[in-house]
């Protein structure tokens, strides 16, 4: 695979999708005789958070509902165009970074190009509340037209490959490697370097399934009994746990999308991050925690007991409020000296390129069959 030219895409504005495709095309580029290719979309939130980042292939997408049902409209457009591209850019394998709505044109038009396709499948299903109406359909039709399906755990690829879009085949399964802008400030390095209440963290999508109601119930139980604040941050709609959390001396609630340029402050300022999850593939934001040098508190379920099974700073509790409580309660007591041997920025990179190249070695092997 001398020389090869790796087509990476991602055309969400927002979120971990962008970040992907960017650290992955990253870790790309350091590996021998590879090359990559990147396409965001001209309104990726990821632009403005490293404004020297260049989008090679950039894609107009849409903003809302309306604007993109007008690039459904344009879909034939689109697909000479992005044909057009292809000729001049010749890329020997594509990755679509995470599935969205406009990427089976894009399929289309690396398929009639000759161009192996790999697609990243975060989740199998979808979980409660989250995405939108057809998503996992259209899902199913771009991995039905991949080449390479690639899993980031055991636990999706299980799910997965019931499904008839996998033909039979079997996933590549890869792991999720923590996002690089999670470095610490030196500000503070460690946790507990503030000398006050312990810091907890919720940072994510503000949705029922990922044990919001566990967390209230658990702070509740521990009203008077530690000293600690939690913030719950990230964007969500209004619910009865939201209200309750709200209701707690030691809890402030920001319920807003969180950009990008904020998210390193956000984690720094954390001793531990909570995962109280109901239900969970994997955890970006955990993983980015732990390469930042914070603790995770994570309930012991499906994706993320595999996730975490090997890291010394994760410390796992049953997916019940009791439970969680019980280990919150520790942890604030003790306030245990983080593991020295924690991903630093340089391991989190490293663990990309491992990425990138499994990905490769596993593009390799499927042409050779």
């Amino acid at each position: 695979m001398n020389g090869m030219r790796v087509f990476v895409w991602q055309w969400g504005r927002k979120g971990a999708g962008p970040r992907i495709a960017v650290e992955l095309a990253k870790a790309l580029n350091t590996l021998p005789h590879t090359s990559a290719i990147l396409s965001l979309s001209t309104g990726a939130e990821v632009l403005q958070a490293e404004p020297k980042l260049h989008n090679d292939v950039p894609v107009r997408t849409y903003k809302n509902l309306s604007s993109f049902f007008m690039r459904v409209l344009q879909v034939p457009h689109l697909l000479r165009a992005l044909s057009g591209m292809l000729r001049i850019v010749r890329p020997d394998v594509a990755i679509c970074a995470m599935p969205g709505p406009l990427d089976l044109v894009m399929a289309m038009a690396l398929h009639k190009a000759g161009v192996p396709v790999v697609v990243l499948v975060h989740d199998a299903a979808a979980h409660p509340g989250d995405g939108f109406i057809g998503q996992i359909f259209l899902q199913r039709l771009l991995i039905w037209l991949a080449d390479v399906p690639v899993t980031l755990s055991q636990h999706v690829a299980a799910q997965l490959e019931q499904q008839w879009c996998m033909r039979g085949r079997h996933a590549l399964v890869a792991f999720h490697p923590p996002f690089a802008f999670a470095a610490p400030l030196k500000a503070q390095a460690i946790p507990f370097a503030h000398k006050g209440p312990v810091r907890l963290l919720f940072f994510g999508r503000l949705l029922s399934y990922k044990g919001l109601d566990l967390l209230a119930q658990a702070l509740t139980d521990m009203e008077g009994k530690a000293q600690y604040i939690c913030r719950i941050a990230g964007y969500g709609p209004h619910s009865h746990e939201l209200d309750q959390l709200a209701a707690l001396p030691n809890v402030q609630i920001d319920n807003r999308w969180v950009p990008e340029v904020q998210v390193r402050h956000l984690i720094a300022w954390a001793d531990a991050l909570v995962l109280p999850y109901r239900e969970a593939t994997q955890s970006g934001v955990g993983a980015a925690a732990l390469a930042a040098g914070r603790w995770v508190i994570s309930t012991d379920i499906s994706g993320l007991a595999e996730q975490f099974a090997e890291e010394p700073n994760v410390l796992f509790c049953k997916p019940d409020a009791q439970s969680l409580a019980d280990v919150l309660k520790q942890f604030i007591k003790n306030r245990p000296a983080i593991t020295p041997n924690a991903q630093s920025r340089q391991e989190a990179e490293q663990a990309w390129q491992l990425m990138a190249a499994q990905i490769l070695n596993g593009v390799q092997k499927v042409e050779a069959s």
